[in-house]
């Protein structure tokens, strides 16, 4: 039978789990369906086709904020 502490600890593991997912959740553009660099079609939730689309994103957004301000 569960105790005070059981009961507590539980709570516990249970906000921390949604408080890790809440992190997880990815910044920045909303996926179109489409890479946002290539525009190659994509399943549904993603933003780019693969890790260099992505890397050669954020390299051209990062510059653009940077000279752009």
């Amino acid at each position: 039978m569960a105790d005070d502490a059981d009961r507590a600890q539980a709570a516990i593991d249970l906000l921390l789990a949604a408080a890790i997912q809440g992190a997880k959740k990815p910044s920045g553009p909303c996926p179109t369906g489409f890479c946002l660099n290539c525009g190659e079609p994509l399943k549904d939730g993603l933003r780019w086709c693969d890790a260099n689309c992505r890397d050669d994103w954020e390299r051209y957004h990062a510059f653009g904020n940077r000279h752009h301000q």
